[in-house]
């Protein structure tokens, strides 16, 4: 047992504490999974179970095999094949293989993927005469989803929570859902928990089995359990008491897809004389990056609470510094990382965690600018997702109509009704005549080969990119695009869809059209898309990290960047409209994740103003930066507030405050008032080489190139 020698106190204590009910309470960096797979190794190394007695969950197959891996090695090497260790879903449909008749199912039942239950619910809506196109099967299939995630069945669904998608029909769906899987002898992930949860409500007999069988059961991650995880739970262990769960109710941040956080913080409640130990030592972060994550999350009111203490020492204080706006925020990051690479640091240690994907994009082109190199995780760069390269598509057919690619992608995107039979026609048409996709449209439209409600589609679609074509000389480009998107019905696609990433999309859609300003001409913008896309990839492993917060979870690097800490984006102004206090609190914990992310160094950063759809809006620091300790931080800015002020008519240019000794080669200085051809007349804010910042009376601040501009 001299396994026991490497563990701290509370470690040790919440080891050798085997029977009853046991919340290890375990902060970040304090090692958590150390403690389980000890535990559970300690278990068997005194005899008090047998391994075929032991029920271990965890909520992803990674951390399964690393339990497995750890638990083998602290075992001398036996081998760990056929226990009862797995993930919710893996030990819930392994049951169900046992007992799948109980719920009229056959034990060679097949699971379904998304896509095949998504099929499904399109083909029971077509046949109860539900529009498709105004009710997206993908909705429905989340919003069956999150009642499964809740373990109702349809019988126990209101009719206020079903609303009114659907035609009010959707309890009506989800029965007819759930009989036409059984006819398949099919089930989805979500049935594997619900029907185990409904055979241990309605068989005492098979519930008594597994009481019999499972003398010890261990949890990870027990803040991420969702209401159909905690009742499989509480029933499985309702007999022997012997549950010990792990986990921190601080880093709770999955409420939006089904996690419930008051799962942990009733465990006392839900099991008579629990015992709680906390695990304080932190191993990974030095004291000011706890100090100051200890500092925020003190201001909600639902925790259990516990105070970090490194093993690391003092370190740096965490770095708080303002910005004027977005790009100057890239840039300063991107000095920092350069200075942090002098000093040794490796680029896989360095990491920008960011609160909203669209945040992304300034970041990936300042590095490319830099050569710095990165990758993205949780999700492609920013010109590769689906949105961006669709909305692409549309300025490239709009600039160049015989871009054939481009126009093939949106087609049917979003859906008009065009089936495969009509496109491909078009193709024949197109290759046979030698003609571009584009002319082979016009020249079919003018023919009876098309039926006549796909001709009025494709000639609504060939004339609407005649006139955004037409528009170009005299629209300015990030409005234009604008236009584009809307009367295309590709923005209204994304704002119709109520699935989880939507709006994630309409994020990015928003920033493109933002970044669009930063270039003279539509032409040139999609000219430096190209070579971005075009840029080689670094094969080398040493790679900055740019991800999401969410995704960042039990991650850990040597420094971390938190840009825009402000309001409404960080707390997101979402979260807090739709779910109040609750959702500010899981705001709170997203920053303490962060936070708790760097080992040795810390960046947050806050921009004065964020361009947002193309305007420009005044940002507020985030009062996650008012609940920073003094003494653990270090703040500093560049912004200078009285450099702009605002008024009824929107952003404008303080004068005094542009007077200045800069100026170009051709006398334009800062603060000087002149004239772009696109934009109308404007102030000169800063001059960096031959591109000036400029804000302009109608069009907000853009940067443009000095051939382009006069003084006036």
């Amino acid at each position: 047992m001299n396994y026991l020698n490497s563990l701290n106190s509370a470690q040790k204590d919440a080891v050798e504490n085997i029977d009853g009910p046991l919340l290890v309470l375990a902060g970040a960096g304090t090692g958590k999974t150390r403690v389980l797979t000890t535990r559970l190794a300690h278990v068997l190394n005194t005899h008090k179970a047998m391994p075929g007695e032991l029920l271990a969950v965890t909520f992803t197959n990674k951390a399964a095999m690393e339990m497995k891996e750890r638990v083998s090695h602290l075992m001398g090497g036996m081998p760990v094949e056929g226990w009862w260790l797995g993930t919710f879903h893996a030990l819930a449909g392994r049951m169900l293989r046992r007992h799948a008749d109980l719920v009229g199912l056959s034990s060679n039942y097949t699971i379904i993927d998304p896509d095949d239950a998504q099929r499904l619910i399109k083909q029971l809506m077509e046949v109860n005469s539900i529009d498709v196109k105004k009710n997206l099967p993908k909705v429905a299939i989340a919003m069956i989803d999150r009642w499964k995630d809740r373990a109702l069945t349809p019988d126990k669904i209101t009719t206020e929570e079903a609303d009114d998608f659907a035609n009010g029909k959707m309890i009506s769906l989800y029965t007819q859902y759930q009989d036409r899987l059984k006819t398949l002898n099919a089930c989805d992930f979500g049935d594997l928990l619900l029907h185990m949860i409904t055979i241990f409500q309605t068989h005492q007999d098979v519930l008594d089995q597994y009481h019999r069988r499972f003398r010890y059961i261990m949890v990870d991650e027990y803040q991420d359990t969702n209401v159909a995880q905690y009742l499989w739970l509480r029933l499985l262990a309702q007999k022997s008491k012997n549950i010990c769960v792990v986990g921190d109710d601080d880093q709770s941040i999955y409420g939006w897809r089904g996690a419930e956080v008051g799962n942990i913080l009733r465990f006392e409640q839900d099991f008579e004389n629990a015992r709680i130990i906390k695990l304080e030592d932190n191993y990974r972060s030095t004291q000011n990056i706890l100090n100051a994550a200890d500092g925020v999350i003190a201001h909600n009111e639902k925790r259990l609470g516990k105070t970090l203490r490194s093993q690391k020492g003092t370190g740096d204080n965490v770095i708080v510094h303002g910005l004027w706006d977005g790009e100057a925020e890239a840039r300063w990051v991107g000095e920092q990382i350069e200075q942090l690479q002098r000093q040794g640091v490796n680029n896989s240690e360095m990491a920008i965690l960011v609160r909203a994907s669209f945040m992304m994009r300034e970041f990936e082109e300042r590095f490319i600018t830099l050569h710095i190199p990165y990758r993205v995780i949780g999700g492609p760069r920013f010109y590769e997702r689906m949105e961006i390269r669709d909305a692409l598509a549309y300025l490239r057919v709009t600039a160049q109509p015989h871009d054939d690619l481009a126009l093939e992608r949106i087609l049917n995107t979003p859906k008009r009704g065009l089936g495969n039979t009509t496109v491909q026609r078009l193709y024949d048409h197109a290759r046979t005549a030698e003609i571009s996709l584009h002319e082979s449209i016009w020249q079919l439209c003018e023919t009876d080969d098309l039926k006549p409600k796909q001709r009025e589609t494709l000639l609504s679609l060939m004339k609407d990119f005649e006139r955004w074509r037409a528009a170009i000389e005299t629209t300015p480009h990030p409005e234009l695009a604008g236009i584009i998107l809307d009367e295309s019905g590709y923005m209204e696609m994304w704002k119709a869809d109520k699935s989880v990433e939507s709006q994630g999309r309409i994020e990015n859609l928003k920033e493109l059209v933002s970044a669009m300003a930063d270039f003279e001409s539509l032409a040139q913008f999609l000219e430096h898309v190209a070579l971005v896309m075009e840029a080689q990839e670094n094969d080398s492993a040493d790679k900055v990290t740019i991800m999401t917060l969410h995704g960042a979870k039990g991650l850990e690097f040597d420094c971390v960047f938190l840009p825009g800490w402000e309001e409404g984006l960080f707390p997101s102004q979402r979260s807090m409209d739709e779910n109040g206090l609750k959702g500010l609190e899981e705001e709170r914990r997203l920053a303490y994740v962060g936070l708790t992310r760097a080992r040795e160094r810390a960046f947050v950063t806050h921009v004065a103003n964020r361009r947002t759809y193309g305007n420009w809006v005044n940002a507020i620091p985030s009062r996650f930066i008012e609940e920073l300790p003094e003494d653990a931080i270090e703040s500093s800015s560049d912004i200078q507030p009285r450099s702009m002020h605002w008024d009824s008519s929107g952003f404008n240019p303080a004068p005094k405050a542009f007077i200045a000794r800069t100026e170009t080669a051709n006398g334009l200085k800062v603060g000087g008032r002149v004239k772009h051809p696109s934009f109308g007349e404007g102030t000169i804010l800063v001059i960096d080489g031959n591109k000036l910042d400029i804000i302009f009376d109608r069009m907000g601040r853009k940067r443009v190139l000095e051939s382009f501009i006069e003084a006036v």
